[in-house]
């Protein structure tokens, strides 16, 4: 367990910020977080609770504290700062200002970003060599990965302390060199959902059958080894000679399909509005959530240390 004088910073208590809050207290370390909207304290306080106890039932959360403002925040012992706030840059911009000069200047700052550029964050901070991005996914304290992502002022120091910090937390670090759209997971993820799209667009499957591919034919194989050593070991030969054949028939929009911009449209965004590709109940919701995360925790118990990648 980690020294309980490590403290880290996160700024924002919404879904995102309690499960990053949740990761730190199983490994012991002391989180500050900064939430301006008081009502809000008393339902961040019981998700990072919930979030922890998923993770370790005899872990302890009384580490957890949030003060309503930048300026009261306790820097002794802080390690590392982690932004939450909503995805607008001009509200993280202006929070960056601020931290670049209320944060001491040996503590790195982490925006959790998932589509905004940090280079565009951090553009023109005198401590702007010290920011990079930390890009989890929800729910972030169930998912083990988490990208370190360098801008282009953030240096070497910086990317290697916070990659060792998430990786001393239980956490699967990638790093990410250069800061470009969508950095390395969303771009995997979203060439995927545009194919899947592709496909409910021409007919070819249902949303059920879809997901059924993914889940239970190679999306299954993907937690024992991941797309590039899962092909190392089957043969490289047969994938080029796959690919040569398939590629071609491939979608190359540069938009998401009509299914999904139909629903958009019908403002149908899914369980949040009650309709999507399904029609949702609030109990099915539910269902569906639990059974989410209860997959997910199954899932996590199978990925000993032994069963990361060969380093090359």
């Amino acid at each position: 367990m980690s020294d309980a004088r490590q403290a880290v910073a996160i700024i924002g208590c919404g879904l995102m910020g309690c499960d990053i809050a949740a990761i730190f207290l199983r490994s012991g370390w002391q989180v500050r977080a900064v939430e301006a909207d008081t009502s809000k304290w008393d339902k961040a306080r019981e998700r990072v609770g919930l979030s922890v106890s998923q993770l370790d039932a005899s872990a302890d959360a009384s580490g957890f504290s949030i003060v309503p403002a930048l300026g009261d925040v306790r820097w002794d012992g802080v390690e590392l700062l982690i932004e939450a706030v909503p995805e607008k840059m001009e509200i993280k911009r202006g929070l960056f200002e601020k931290l670049d000069r209320l944060a001491p200047p040996n503590v790195p700052l982490a925006t959790n970003t998932s589509g905004l550029r940090i280079t565009e964050i951090a553009a023109g901070l005198p401590t702007r060599h010290r920011m990079g991005g930390l890009h989890f996914f929800l729910p972030a304290h169930l998912v083990p990965a988490v990208e370190v992502v360098a801008g282009e002022f953030t240096d070497a120091a910086t990317m290697d302390r916070m990659f060792s910090i998430m990786e001393s937390v239980g956490c699967v670090p990638i790093r990410v060199a250069k800061d470009v759209p969508g950095f390395l997971a969303n771009r995997l993820q979203h060439a995927l959902m545009r194919e899947a799209y592709a496909i409910l667009d021409e007919g070819l499957a249902t949303p059920e059958d879809v997901d059924a591919a993914v889940r239970y034919g190679f999306g299954f194989r993907y937690i024992a080894a991941g797309p590039i050593l899962q092909k190392d070991l089957a043969g490289l030969d047969t994938n080029y000679a796959a690919g040569v054949s398939i590629y071609p028939h491939l979608n190359n929009g540069s938009k998401p399909g009509r299914s999904i911009e139909a629903l958009v449209e019908a403002g149908k965004f899914g369980t949040k509005t009650g309709s999507g590709f399904w029609n949702w109940t609030p109990d099915q919701i539910e269902e569906q959530r639990a059974n989410y995360e209860r997959t997910l925790l199954a899932a996590a118990k199978l990925l000993p240390d032994g069963a990361k990648p060969p380093r090359r």
